[in-house]
């Protein structure tokens, strides 16, 4: 099965449940297990939120951006910002860095998208926004497994 779909939404904190749910909808024709529900709303809500508190600092007008693509067994997908960017993608993505410790930000999401993901990249230029692309493959649950 091949599938595709765009979502713009409003910089709100809000819209992060949007986007984690609208995904969610959109890969359940994958079959995929609990499990893998559980990781990719977690990618997704990772990648959404860096996005509205990082990239727009929740300014309420600017627009994220996901893209995903269903091949076969696998969604490609991405989460893109028009935002502040990244001044060191590196270190950024080094667990407990963090820029936000005053807003009780852990600097665990890059690390948290990147152990759920089949591979993540994430391209940014500072002053001109973010990329984050992230692949995974799901597992269709079988008769067998369910009965299991």
């Amino acid at each position: 099965m091949n599938n595709e779909m765009t979502l713009s939404f409003v910089a709100i904190e809000e819209n992060e449940a949007l986007a984690r749910m609208a995904m969610t909808c959109f890969i359940t024709p994958l079959d995929p297990t609990i499990e893998e529900i559980s990781e990719f709303k977690t990618i997704v809500s990772e990648a959404v939120t860096n996005a509205i508190i990082h990239g727009y600092e929740c300014d309420g007008k600017s627009i994220v951006t996901l893209h995903a693509v269903i091949e076969d067994n696998k969604v490609v997908m991405t989460i893109s910002d028009e935002g502040a960017g990244i001044f060191d993608v590196e270190q950024a993505m080094e667990p407990m860095f963090t820029t936000r410790p005053f807003m009780e930000r852990s600097g665990m999401g890059f690390t948290i998208m990147e152990s759920f993901a089949d591979s993540l990249t994430v391209d940014s230029v500072l002053g001109n926004g973010t990329v984050v692309k992230f692949e995974k493959t799901f597992s269709p649950v079988t008769e067998a497994s369910r009965m299991g």
